[in-house]
């Protein structure tokens, strides 16, 4: 078997030079902490880029998504100046299949995510689910959507829903920064708006966010609020409770230089996921889905759904699975631990947040309506719950672009001899 002498990674970050000039410029001039010209060239650029009007740099995308969820609390319920959290016990609907981060700012402004779940055609939030989630609580008035893996999800329905109910939406772009949806960069379509430069997102600070707003009034609060919520006093005057946010001019520089590349990595980025769809062909496998009339993704991660009838046994309990290989078949535990063994890193697919322990309790809306009520229904005969049947049969693929050609052929062929 082969294994690479240099472990071919997920998604590592991809530097170009230009990267330290701007980092070492803010140590020469001395301007190392949350102001400078590095944060100022990053909010132009972005801003540029996505077609808003305003970007506010911000320490993480979680701190945007924080701040976004802070801003349509106080919207629509009204001032939160003493640290009660702006929502304050209201159902805000929430994508069900996605990091954490998108929805743990709704329990940070002490509100509650009830989990939309997830469609075939994109893996975003479903938006007949969300029907069904207003005709069942129709007094929930938030929305808090995610683009999955960079692949932008049904906008144009999600948003009629929300319309229709009166609705605010929050778009968590934190993985999609790039990708457009008729022709529209995402990070444009929610009232609320955040992206991430994390270590391993496609443009990357090593840490780092943005929150995207066309309005001015929306981005100064951001501002405020980022920087510990200082009044314009000569003292240290503070009116309400505020965050230690704001980006660091250090970071702000690696994302400065990593701006100019942000087109090149996603066309790395989908060449690699069009050498796995064309190596694995002929496999029971299909690759992560898009909408290929309205959208482009960036596609930041490749990742791929084994058929129904093509699994083997696996079993998954909280921190641990085990698999039994059936000749023909596979299953997501049995192709990460190959993968892993010629030193390459896959993932498990995001486990839905309706079934992690912190948010077994909250509500949880499929297509039929209260998903909580059917728990137990895709145990035998198929997954009713299309996000849960998604993670179990699913994987992240090793889809960094300095992996070469060669390397990917490895990997694949490492995948096919899964199924032999």
């Amino acid at each position: 078997m082969t294994r690479f002498e240099n472990k071919v990674w997920l998604s590592s970050p991809t530097m170009h030079g230009d990267e330290i000039k701007y980092v070492t410029e803010a140590y020469e001039t001395n301007w190392m902490s949350t102001v400078g010209k590095n944060i100022n060239e990053v909010e132009r650029l972005v801003a540029e880029k996505v077609g808003c009007k305003y970007a506010v740099a911000l320490s993480a995308g979680t701190a945007a998504l924080h701040l976004c969820t802070k801003l349509a609390g106080e919207a629509l319920y009204g001032m939160s100046k003493t640290g009660e959290g702006s929502l304050r016990g209201h159902k805000v609907f929430c994508s069900d299949m996605t990091f954490d981060a998108t929805v743990n700012p709704v329990a940070y402004e002490n509100g509650e995510a009830v989990f939309i779940d997830t469609e075939r055609e994109t893996w975003n939030m479903d938006p007949v689910a969300l029907e069904k989630a207003f005709e069942i609580y129709p007094d929930v008035r938030l929305v808090v959507v995610a683009h999955l893996y960079g692949t932008p999800g049904k906008v144009d329905e999600l948003r009629s829903v929300c319309k229709k109910h009166g609705a605010l939406m929050i778009e968590d772009a934190a993985e999609s920064f790039g990708a457009t949806y008729k022709g529209v960069q995402t990070g444009m379509f929610g009232d609320y708006s955040a992206i991430s430069f994390n270590g391993n997102k496609i443009i990357t600070g090593s840490s780092g966010g943005m929150f995207l707003t066309d309005s001015k009034d929306d981005a100064d609060k951001v501002r405020k609020w980022s920087t510990q919520s200082r009044e314009a006093a000569s003292w240290y005057q503070h009116e309400e409770v505020g965050y230690n946010y704001r980006m660091s001019n250090v970071i702000a520089g690696v994302v400065r230089g990593q701006m100019p590349y942000l087109e090149e990595h996603i066309a790395q980025k989908k060449a690699i996921y069009e050498r796995y769809r064309e190596g694995l062909r002929g496999l029971p496998v299909q690759m992560n889905p898009f909408d290929e009339k309205n959208s482009e993704p960036n596609y930041w991660l490749s990742c791929l759904i084994i058929d129904k009838d093509a699994m083997c046994k696996q079993v998954r309990g909280e921190t641990v699975c085990l698999y039994i290989h059936e000749k023909g078949k596979s299953c997501p535990t049995e192709i990460l631990e190959k993968i892993a063994e010629i030193n390459a890193e896959g993932r498990p697919i995001w486990k839905p947040m309706h079934m992690q322990p912190i948010y077994r309790m909250n509500p949880f809306i499929t297509v039929q309506g209260n998903g909580r009520a059917r728990t137990n229904a895709y145990i035998a005969g198929g997954c009713e719950d299309v996000g849960a049947d998604i993670f179990e049969r699913g994987l992240c693929l090793p889809s960094d672009n300095k992996m070469t050609p060669e390397q990917q052929d490895i990997i694949i062929q490492t995948i096919r001899n899964c199924f032999t």
